[in-house]
């Protein structure tokens, strides 16, 4: 199955609307002066909960290609949950995507495995496509070996939830901001394995249809690399998404690598 490559930008705490504004409008013109075909290869931003609106109604105004969605939402509908932001919310801006169980939240938020897959349901039920996040620390990969860990992340997301659709971001925690990314090699098993969880639970059809991403220290130098492998769909890019140049050179993967 031909599935659309994906370059996902997680802004994480950083940018105000003001800057957001900004940041879409140079990243939708670099693309267009560098006739980018987004039907090609799909590009999304995630920015801070603040930005959200904003975006929106930028990319409503001027009919951008470019993608958006929110980096958390919560397991809960409505109710006395003060700081957490509700499917149905995002789902009325208009909000594809949404990040669930990102590295950050699971280890600075205490969140479960249980609470990502409810997370997940939450997105599923809004009719917002979840990007699923796992990963391991290096203390862990190194103790229960590669793989096992995000493996079994996913399977309780993947227990919890019926077949829809979802992207899987695969995000080594030791790889994250410090420059050091996994080998494509490291990657593409990894991805793989993640593949092989999905077709187990919910058949090959679906394991085909679902895009993996890798996520740590993605820039333009490297996403070849990473999109060479057959069972990597895309990124999941953090601080070299608020380059606009540099996230934009990442997205141009085909033109600037050959690929």
């Amino acid at each position: 199955m031909n599935r659309r490559p994906f370059i996902a930008g997680n802004w994480k705490m950083n940018l105000d609307h003001l800057q957001a504004i900004a940041t879409v409008q140079k990243l939708a013109w670099t693309l267009k002066d560098a006739r980018h075909d987004h039907d090609d290869v799909e590009v999304a931003v995630f920015p801070p909960f603040t930005d959200l609106r904003s975006v929106q109604t930028l990319i409503s105004a001027d009919k951008l290609s470019i993608r958006f969605g929110a980096q958390d939402l919560s397991q809960y509908d409505s109710g006395a949950y003060t700081g957490d932001v509700s499917g149905a919310f995002l789902a009325a801006l208009d909000a594809q995507y949404v990040i669930v169980g990102h590295s950050e939240r699971r280890t600075m938020h205490g969140e479960t495995d249980e609470v990502v897959a409810a997370k997940t349901a939450a997105a599923v039920k809004h009719g917002i496509v979840p990007v699923v996040c796992v990963g391991e620390t290096g203390e862990e990969r190194e103790q229960r070996g590669a793989g096992v860990v995000p493996v079994e992340q996913l399977n309780v997301v993947l227990g919890a939830v019926k077949p829809s659709e979802i992207v899987v971001a695969y995000e080594p925690v030791w790889a994250i901001g410090s420059g050091q990314a996994a080998t494509p090699e490291q990657a593409q098993d990894d991805c793989a394995a993640l593949r092989r969880a999905v077709a187990a639970a919910w058949g090959d059809e679906a394991a085909a249809a679902t895009r993996v991403l890798y996520g740590g220290s993605v820039k333009s130098g490297n996403i070849a690399g990473f999109l060479r492998e057959p069972d990597i769909d895309g990124a999941l890019v953090g601080g070299a998404s608020l380059d606009v140049q540099e996230f934009a050179a990442i997205a141009r993967f085909r033109q600037h690598v050959g690929l």
